[in-house]
């Protein structure tokens, strides 16, 4: 931790052990970002990204990092919501996230939700690179204010790649300084939570679910390539995961 910010990196690998599971010989949290593995089920490695500190706080970068070999499969989720806090260090907080899955493997990426409080300036690049027949399941879940309290300003790129071919490139910027409009009716239309989920499997590039609204303020696309997007707003947290749940038990 500097004057400047803590800078913290975690870092998960998985492979197949070569015995229909798979094993964790990477797994190293730094500063807040402290990784437990827990309790899986058949062939699947299960990690929990624990808090160990609050944050973001203005001025942290902070970096998670997960590589799933060939024939493994690995479910990361955290233990609570993430909260974008001011802190005392003048600047953004910037919170990367890159994931490689190789051919044969599954990476399911299902943490809490990321709360933009009041004040906060929170930057989160998400970067997926697959390979092959790499399967994914990833989720995003932003939820702009605690209750009763203005938003913070949140920018959240999300980028993934298949085969080095770009499936899903996207940036919302959202809270004061944002682009205007970020509000209207074109965009959130007053929702403060939103999220998207999109599901990468290989069957998907031969039959591929059609294109459909999901309830009032969501939808489910395909994409040029083997995936699907389902992007949601909603008025809260509880619903939106009601939305994004429902799209999942279909979709997988």
């Amino acid at each position: 931790m500097t004057t400047a910010g803590v800078r913290a990196t975690a870092r998960i690998e998985a492979t197949a052990d070569g015995r229909g599971g798979t094993s964790l010989p990477v797994l190293d949290g730094e500063g807040p970002l402290a990784l437990r593995r827990v309790r899986g089920s058949g062939p699947e490695a299960r990690v929990m990204l624990v808090g160990a500190m609050s944050g973001p706080l203005g001025g942290d970068h902070l970096a998670v990092e997960a590589r799933v070999g060939p024939g493994a499969r690995l479910r990361v989720g955290s233990a609570a919501a993430t909260i974008a806090l001011p802190g005392q260090a003048k600047g953004e907080a910037r919170y990367a996230v890159r994931l490689h899955v190789a051919d044969g493997g599954e990476l399911c990426w299902l943490p809490e939700q990321l709360i933009s409080a009041g004040g906060s300036e929170l930057t989160v690049s998400s970067c997926v690179d697959l390979s092959g027949g790499a399967r994914l399941v990833l989720r995003e879940e932003q939820v702009l204010g605690r209750v009763g309290e203005d938003p913070g300003r949140l920018t959240s790129r999300l980028t993934v790649r298949h085969d080095g071919r770009a499936l899903l490139d996207q940036e919302l910027a959202c809270g004061p300084g944002a682009p205007g409009g970020w509000d209207g009716p074109a965009v959130l239309a007053g929702h403060r939570a939103l999220g998207q989920l999109i599901v990468v499997r290989p069957e998907f590039e031969k039959d591929a679910p059609v294109a459909r609204p999901i309830g009032e303020y969501a939808a489910l696309t395909p994409l040029a390539g083997p995936a699907v997007l389902v992007t949601a707003l909603a008025p809260d947290a509880l619903r939106l995961r009601r939305v994004l749940d429902e799209a999942l038990g279909e979709l997988t």
